[in-house]
């Protein structure tokens, strides 16, 4: 008995030895299930990051893509966001003809293009040699009863050419005193021998065209004009400085403006102080004002701190469109901004997720897509009307899409990893969702930002060819030019011819005079 009694202890020793091991076990066994879905979900988010950089880097550059009608009931080719505004896409919003794709006009192949009827004409006339002027027959001269016309384009090589500004002294010949001569005209760089001409040329295919100096330096020595790229340089720098008074009144009434979009992206400056060579810095953009009083700003800034949008706004208070960067959140809060997010920017992480999907299936990607798809249709068809129509418009179509969105959206955070590519845009919409449907309750307030991007899209065309900014006030002075060309384009104007006249004019301008310069005036403004 007593060794029947002194053996129980042993036993629950052993059976709570042996629970707690069965615990233990399943503790590992659950921690090892919980790093295998960790592993599967890193694997699964590489291999998504591996095939969208084999897309970025051999795929094409646009975000089409093509849904089976029989498995979405829609057959709709997307236009890319890069290539046009997804506004002026080719869907169909109605929900009755949702379904029916409609193909889109194309040009009839080997046709050839007309010259644009503006260009000026060269008449050469071909005639008949003398003795065939004349009737075979009965020797009558013949009559001229009407023509054959052909036209092709030609060019006339760049010239350059000196200018000689010729100032006739005056003076007394009796008394002999003091000189008078004619002033001198007005120029936008004084010290300079550079023309307005030159430097609108000069400005043009750097900004514009995205040449860089060197290479202009070059052509310029084809022509047989010596003109170190450091001299070029120095002008465009200069140029940019004289402006600034021009831009500051461009800047005034886009503060004015009900809307404004903003975007940025970065730049390279090599010799700033306190700063690396390679530190990243930015370039902001602005854009807004009424349709033909369109303003595009262009800003320099070291950073992306929420510091430069509260400098660069100041205290406009309107509707403020932007991508998901949360560095516009002080402005925002100090200055009660309403804030409307980009369905362009959310799309286009759909786009990313499509492309990570096996191929000839269709997914959640495809079903968002469609959806947005719809919701831009709808912005087609209220594009011509007034704000207050439009938002009509929006209550009755857009907001029973969005309402299917959230619902799905809700349903679907809880099926995806949050790492995925399609998990990670789920969460995008979601966290954006409040300014993402803002455009719901205003009229005014357009779908996406894209008005920004495609304002400094040329900015980043041009990079890729000159790399950097040696300077920050080689930043700043192509920031203002940017800022002028970019506003002239947004306006219907030639960029070259905006400026040249800018670069003239603005010499001979007060300071109550410079409004005059501004691109919807400039065709009143111009000398008859």
């Amino acid at each position: 008995m007593k060794d029947a009694a002194s053996s129980s202890p042993t036993v629950t020793q052993l059976e709570r030895k042996l629970a707690a091991a069965d615990a233990e076990n399943a503790r590992l066994l659950a921690l090892m299930e919980k790093k295998e879905a960790q592993w599967e979900a890193t694997k699964q988010s590489l291999f998504e990051q591996f095939r969208l950089a084999l897309e970025r880097q051999f795929g094409p550059s646009t975000e089409k893509y093509r849904v089976d009608q029989r498995d979405l009931l829609i057959n709709e080719a997307e236009v890319a966001v890069d290539e046009e505004d997804a506004s002026e896409s080719d869907a169909t919003a109605d929900d009755a003809t949702i379904d029916t794709a409609t193909p889109a006009k194309r040009r009839t192949r080997g046709g050839r293009v007309a010259l644009p009827p503006e260009l000026p004409r060269v008449d050469v006339i071909h005639e008949l040699p003398d003795d065939a002027r004349h009737c075979h027959d009965d020797g009558t001269a013949l009559k001229v009863i009407g023509e054959e016309v052909s036209e092709e384009l030609h060019v006339v090589p760049a010239r350059i050419e000196v200018i000689r500004y010729v100032r006739h002294k005056y003076a007394c010949p009796l008394c002999e005193e003091g000189v008078n001569t004619a002033p001198a005209p007005a120029k936008l760089l004084p010290k300079s021998n550079a023309s307005a001409t030159l430097l609108a040329y000069i400005a043009t295919a750097k900004y514009q065209d995205a040449l860089p100096l060197y290479r202009q330096s070059q052509i310029f020595a084809r022509h047989g004009a010596e003109i170190p790229r450091n001299t070029l340089a120095r002008w465009m720098v200069q140029a940019g400085e004289r402006i600034i008074p021009l831009i500051d009144t461009l800047r005034q009434h886009l503060l004015n403006a009900p809307l404004i979009h903003m975007d940025e992206t970065t730049l390279q400056v090599n010799q700033e102080a306190d700063r690396a060579a390679s530190a990243t810095s930015y370039m902001w953009v602005q854009r807004g004002g009424p349709p033909g009083q369109q303003v595009v700003l262009f800003d320099y800034a070291a950073s992306r701190s929420g510091r430069v949008p509260v400098d660069l706004l100041g205290d406009y208070a309107g509707r403020l469109i932007t991508d998901g960067y949360e560095g516009y959140a002080e402005i925002v809060r100090r200055n009660g901004i309403t804030h409307a997010g980009c369905w362009a920017h959310a799309r286009r992480k759909f786009v990313e997720a499509q492309k990570v999907q096996p191929k000839g299936k269709t997914g959640k990607a495809d079903w968002a897509l469609s959806q947005i798809r719809k919701l831009y249709g709808v912005e087609k068809q209220a594009k011509a009307l007034e704000s207050e129509a439009r938002h009509a418009l929006r209550v009755q179509k857009s907001r029973p899409l969005i309402d299917q969105l959230r619902t799905w959206l809700d349903k679907s955070l809880a099926q995806v990893l949050p790492k995925s590519a399609l998990g990670k845009a789920l969460h995008y919409l979601d966290n954006q969702w409040p300014r993402l449907t803002r455009f719901l309750d205003d009229g005014l307030i357009p779908l996406d930002n894209n008005l920004a991007e495609n304002a400094i899209r040329p900015f980043v065309v041009g990079r890729k060819n000159w790399l950097f900014s040696h300077t920050p006030s080689g930043a700043h002075a192509s920031a203002a030019i940017y800022s002028l060309i970019e506003t002239a384009k947004a306006n219907g104007l030639s960029p070259y011819d905006y400026l040249q006249y800018v670069f003239a004019t603005l010499p001979t301008l007060d300071a109550d005079e410079l409004h005059t310069l501004l691109p919807w005036q400039w065709k009143e403004t111009l000398p008859v």
